[in-house]
């Protein structure tokens, strides 16, 4: 069996450690669980340093339980939070659940009868019978008020930066997760939860309630929380999240994130969000630091993380994308994207609107160029850099100043583009 633990150190993984957990997993299988928060219908990728410590679990011959927090959603988790959270109902729950098992799916293996084949649960199943009284009686009664408030989840809320308290409701949260351990080891002989280092005063208590409950030893393992090189939070950008549903964020997108991280990061997220191994991450951090300019160590990672979110047709597409904005695509290659992805490619590229009647009737290019847009400042100056070949329409050398544009020249029934020289993008939209 493979050492888990020694696999998380390495990729930079490991934050806090129970003692006894590495010897307990080199000793047998063990079943451990991550709590997932199932707050939207969608991961995004500050989920997948938790969703990854699963994979390598099960890949380091272990069993993964991925816990839809459906009961906990319900309430909402105070740590890292400054505020409460808006409560979800028991449909949009089981919805979110439904389109992140899928989600994880391409992560863990589910539906092999593998002996650590990954299962997926709800604390909803489990919690949503449980009396107010039986809970009081049967779990709140073990943990002191006490040893609750010294929690750092909790204290920050009272003593932090905001320090306005906390209602009842979040406060019973690490009670709830606490007991969501419990109900796992009599009901799936799990022994160990793992998560995000801001989890751990959560964690800890479903080991002090394990043992006050059941008399057992229970385990745990943290990652650290992922940050950026300059120290600003992973996974945000100006546009929100990344997620890993493509209504919400595009395989183009995803692949340009992964594709823009520094040279730092890329060294430190291809060890955290690939299972590529040791030697290969070695060679390659290598061989990225003898030629910094060509990114190897961005485009690899790119590549292993959209091609397992997305597919290997979905990479090759963001690419493709990529380099016609970069490189020298094809015309085919251009008329090939899709409207999204297109106006992803050239956002924030000069833009200009013309009414769609001026392309029905026609137009002539040096019109359109010069006068109906300020692509030139004049007519003179277009036509000698289309007889001199350095101006393109739609990634096509233009070479007639003549004959009129019409609706049939328009990409996606809506747009001209036009390029000057290697890198100046005009996008000439036609409106109605």
């Amino acid at each position: 069996m493979k050492n888990f633990v020694e696999e998380l150190r390495w990729r930079g993984m490991l934050q806090d450690i129970m003692p006894g957990t590495e010897e307990q997993l080199m000793k047998e299988q063990t079943t451990a669980y991550v709590g997932i928060d199932p707050t939207a219908d969608s991961l995004h990728i500050g989920h997948l340093c938790g969703i990854m410590m699963l994979r390598h679990l099960q890949r380091c011959g272990h069993k993964p339980i991925a816990l839809i927090g459906g009961a906990t959603g319900m309430i909402g988790d105070p740590s890292g939070k400054s505020a409460e959270r808006n409560l979800l109902t028991e449909e949009t729950l089981r919805h979110n659940q439904e389109c992140i098992k899928k989600q994880l799916a391409k992560f863990l293996d589910f539906g092999s009868d593998a002996p650590n084949a990954a299962e997926l649960v709800n604390n909803y199943d489990w919690m949503k019978n449980f009396t107010f009284l039986d809970f009081a009686r049967e779990v709140g009664k073990l943990i002191t008020v006490n040893y609750m408030m010294a929690k750092d989840s909790v204290k920050k809320r009272f003593n932090g930066e905001f320090a306005q308290g906390m209602s009842f409701t979040e406060f019973t949260y690490q009670l709830l997760q606490g007991y969501d351990f419990v109900w796992l080891n009599e009901h799936k002989n799990c022994l160990m939860q793992m998560g995000g280092s801001d989890q751990w005063g959560n964690i800890t208590t479903g080991i002090e309630l394990m043992r006050k409950m059941n008399g057992k030893t229970a385990f745990a393992l943290t990652c650290p929380l992922i940050t950026k090189a300059d120290g600003g939070k992973f996974g945000k950008t100006e546009s929100g999240n990344i997620w890993l549903d493509r209504r919400y964020t595009s395989p183009y997108k995803f692949y340009q994130f992964w594709l823009n991280v520094s040279d730092a990061d890329a060294e430190r997220y291809i060890k955290i969000f690939t299972s590529l191994e040791h030697e290969e991450i070695d060679a390659l951090v290598a061989e990225h630091q003898a030629a910094p300019h060509l990114r190897l160590l961005q485009k690899r990672l790119a590549k292993e993380v959209t091609v397992m979110v997305h597919s290997e047709e979905d990479y090759n597409a963001a690419v493709e994308a990529s380099s016609i904005l970069f490189g020298n695509a094809t015309a085919d290659a251009l008329r090939k994207l899709d409207e999204e992805t297109f106006l992803q490619v050239f956002e924030g590229v000069e833009r200009y609107d013309i009414p769609r009647c001026e392309l029905e009737a026609g137009i002539a290019p040096l019109d359109l160029l010069a006068e109906k847009t300020a692509i030139f400042p004049s007519k003179g100056e277009a036509r000698k850099m289309i007889q001199a070949n350095g101006f393109s329409m739609n990634k096509e050398k233009l070479t007639d100043p003549q004959t009129p544009l019409t609706t049939a020249n328009l990409l996606n029934g809506k747009y001209l583009l036009f390029q000057k020289g290697k890198k100046s993008y005009y996008l000439v939209v036609c409106t109605d």
